[in-house]
């Protein structure tokens, strides 16, 4: 039987699988021997049949979850993916960023029906966690659109190229007749802020007999939550009245809930999209695919008081709170032709993406430029593109006494461009207004650039693009019904610096018995810095605990080629390279029961990180001789570490038939997961000539890769249903973690955490559900952090928290099925 499935034609087994997924959209849970195509090229193979781990969610899974996109459904669904609550500041709230064992989510490559998906043109910059990551954004797919998504838990650069160092997510958009179209709402426990509404709506139907065309379309609007603290009646808003010195009267009236944005962010967005197939014969057929986008994520910024040499009392006498709004134009086209020719199944395909991202902020001012300042700023815009261009071959060949085997071969070419657009004058320049006499901080200047958000400056702005080259082949050999040996390498040769390479992946599988069976796989990987890391350059405040006090810093983060970052030793970015071994079996002791155990080690060198946040004197004299303003702190991007993650993965699936009583379906998932730092390069000479004090890479920085993020992960699900009734039950553990920073004294430890989730929902007349869930059933929050800013009543908890930090929701659901 398992034989028989792997002789299954490759375009047909997967057009089956896509219109299973679609009339399977009511189903509970996967089946453990549900067919999967990511992993192995050629014939589909079950999940337990694969040679490495792989997690399938289909897409009523992700629905059920009650959450605002896939991302935020993967991190209670797969064990081994961290999504943290926010992974920093600026723009990285925007950013939907999670990874795979631990790694960078730009270390994970996203396919959409096996095609490569293209990066976000945004970028995690001043951020904790992922800092310097360059994803692809899965929350700009319409959610109505994904029948499944297949996580592939594997080393899989040899096979499908550049950043697959983590793993691969597949998402095989819906295809099939009908569809639906549903809504919810929902908000928190606490303060009933956070307000979350969704609209999601597909259909499919048949154009004649030979095409069939589906729809998607997802609305999603997301409002503020805050869990900011009144600051103390002893903290001085305003400045003291002239010439008496007395406290401003106002201070006794004034709302001392100051800090508006400690929570989630607004954001709203609205995604479309389609998946056509066209059949020119019995064995050719024409496909299309693509998405649309636009979102709109507005960041209020901290509070800027009136007692600041940066507020100006002429335009905000009681103070203002800088806004940024990004809007995002996003959309993704596929097309190809698929057949059979001479024995061969043949791909041919081209895929175009694009991401823009323009930025504006409001409600500020450009202190330097006196009471005349413009309190509106264009900051310029971010443009991101990559064009891919694919074939693929597969072939099956029955060997006689030999069994089957399978040859793959492919080429493939993609061109990548990134471009900064510099905003306004206004934005970035630097004023000569000086605080007169009379006022609080009389002869004092005030810092230039937009508060918050200075705009991209000509300096900042540029325009880079590259060609990639790549060939594949990959052998699937299956000797006997036990065993299968797989081999796959693939060679890239980018036009710029990244320079060429070759890896490769050596995989198998053996059942030892019916019931049992090892695998593993040893590969090598790559990733060659992206256009973004290279030259993104942009200024943005971010707090920061220096000498024991949460200060709020403008950080400049400087392109590598740039004069100010090479004078503090910036060299060119190399690519990351990868060895990833793994070992595991594969029990199925009973029907209906399958569990994975699989152990892995990811070494990676030369891995790209962002350097300490670089502040001081000296720092600051070096910047204002390259033109720069002296209030800025600076980072860059560098081939700066050597890391060795070791872990292991435990799932286990298990369904029962209950008679009169329904039917339950249960799954456990337990990730364990270390990352340590093997090396770290030299001090630079520049930064060495600066002091002792200047570090490459800081205790801060090595902690947000080794300590920040829990080791540990459990997730427990259980889903019953009965006649039209459906509950549906999650238990999520997150382990223990520490935030480290560069003063011991300074750390801050934070214990696991249990959440529970839980959805009940009743159908009518087999069309319309009606449902009623809860995230975060009993309203947990993460240990407090201790250490926070007095002067704003912010940070009592670690933004970086896996649970969030904004307490339990509720929501309540209805979808109506056609």
């Amino acid at each position: 039987m398992k034989n028989s499935r792997r002789r299954i034609a490759h375009s047909a087994a997967i057009s089956a699988i896509l219109a299973a997924t679609a009339g399977a959209a009511a189903a509970q849970t996967t089946d453990v021997q549900e067919l999967v195509v990511t992993g192995t090229r050629g014939a589909p193979r079950t999940v337990i049949d694969s040679p490495t781990p792989i997690d399938v969610l289909n897409g009523a899974e992700l629905e059920k979850t009650g959450r605002a996109g896939a991302f935020a459904s993967l991190q209670t669904l797969v064990p081994s993916f961290n999504l943290p609550a926010r992974a920093g500041g600026g723009i990285s709230t925007v950013i939907s960023t999670g990874g795979l064992r631990g790694l960078n989510p730009d270390q994970t490559l996203v396919l959409v029906n096996g095609k490569r998906r293209h990066k976000t043109s945004l970028i995690n910059s001043v951020s904790s966690l992922y800092n310097g990551s360059v994803p692809a954004d899965l929350d700009l797919i319409p959610t109505s659109a994904i029948g499944r998504i297949e996580v592939l838990r594997d080393g899989a650069a040899a096979q499908y190229g550049s950043d697959a160092i983590a793993g691969v997510i597949n998402i095989i958009l819906k295809e099939g007749d009908g569809g639906y179209i549903g809504t919810s709402w929902g908000q928190n426990f606490d303060r009933s802020d956070g307000e979350l509404w969704q609209l999601n709506g597909t259909y499919g139907w048949a154009l004649g007999d030979k095409a069939q065309l589906n729809v998607f379309a997802s609305h999603k609007s997301q409002l503020l939550s805050n869990r900011a603290s009144p600051v103390a009646p002893n903290i001085q808003i305003y400045p003291r009245l002239i010439p008496s010195g007395l406290p401003d009267p106002r201070e006794l009236t004034v709302d001392r809930l100051i800090t508006l944005n400690s929570g989630v962010l607004p954001q709203i967005g609205t995604n479309a999209g389609y998946n056509i197939t066209y059949s020119l014969n019995d064995e050719t057929e024409l496909y299309s695919f693509g998405t649309v986008s636009r979102r709109v994520s507005d960041l209020p910024f901290t509070f800027r008081a009136p007692n600041s040499v940066n507020s100006l009392p002429q335009i905000y006498p009681e103070g203002f709170r800088p806004n940024l709004v990004i809007r995002e134009r996003d959309y993704e086209f596929a097309a190809g032709v698929r057949g059979k020719a001479g024995g061969w199944d043949w791909d041919i395909s081209s895929t175009l993406g694009y991401n823009r991202a323009t930025e504006n902020t409001s409600n500020t001012i450009n202190a330097s430029l006196g009471p005349s300042s413009p309190t509106v700023f264009y900051v310029g815009a971010l443009r991101s593109t990559e064009w891919v261009n694919s074939l693929d071959l597969t072939r099956a060949f029955e060997l006689e006494s030999a069994g089957n085997l399978q040859v793959s071969l492919g080429a493939q070419h993609r061109r990548e461009t990134y471009r900064v657009e510099a905003g306004e004058l206004a934005s970035y320049q630097a004023g000569l207004y000086v605080i007169p006499a009379g006022q609080p901080f009389a002869g004092q200047r005030p810092a230039t650039g937009a508060q918050a958000t200075p705009g991209f400056q000509p300096s900042d702005a540029s325009s880079s693009s590259r060609n990639n080259y790549a060939a594949y082949g990959e052998l699937g050999w299956s000797p006997t019904e036990r065993l299968f040996l797989g081999a796959a390498v693939r060679y890239e040769d980018y036009s710029d610096a990244s320079g060429d390479t070759l890896v490769g992946k050596v995989n198998g599988r053996f059942e030892v018995t019916d019931w049992l069976a090892v695998r593993g796989a040893v590969s090598t990987g790559f990733r060659a810095p992206g256009l973004a890391q290279q030259n993104y350059a942009a200024s943005s405040s971010q707090f920061r605990l220096v000498s024991g006090v949460l200060d709020l810093l403008q950080i400049k983060t400087l392109p590598v080629g740039s004069r100010e970052a090479r004078a503090l030793g910036a060299q060119p970015l190399t690519p990351e390279e990868s060895t990833n071994i793994s070992l595991g079996f594969t029990l199925e002791p009973m029907p209906d029961l399958a569990i994975t155990v699989d152990a892995y080690r990811i070494d990676i060198d030369k891995r790209i990180a962002i350097t300490s946040t670089l502040t001081g004197a000296a720092v600051s004299a070096i910047l204002v001789a390259n033109g720069l303003p002296g209030s800025l702190s600076g980072q860059y991007y560098t081939n700066a570490i050597d890391t060795r993650t070791d872990g292991i993965d435990i799932v286990a699936i298990w369904k029962k038939d209950l008679g009169d009583w329904g039917a339950l379906r249960a799954s456990a998932g337990y990730n364990h997961n270390e990352t340590e730092i093997r090396s770290i390069i030299a001090n630079p000479p520049q930064l060495s000539a600066l002091g002792p004090t200047f570090v490459l890479f800081d205790r801060l920085s090595q902690g947000n890769l080794t300590t920040a993020i829990p080791k540990d992960k459990i997730a427990l699900s259980a889903a019953w249903t009965w006649n039209d009734v459906s509950v549906n039950l999650r238990q999520t553990r997150f382990g223990k973690y520490t935030v480290r920073q560069n003063l011991a004294a300074n750390d801050r430890s934070y214990g696991a955490e249990w959440i529970t989730d839980l959805e009940v929902s009743y159908k009518f007349r087999d069309k319309v559900t009606f449902a009623v869930g809860s995230n975060n059933l009993f309203n947990n929050y993460p240990d407090a952090v201790g250490i926070f800013n007095a002067n704003l009543g912010a940070g009592q908890y670690p933004g970086t928290s896996p649970i969030g930090f904004t307490g339990g929701s509720y929501y309540a659901r209805v979808q109506w099925d056609f």
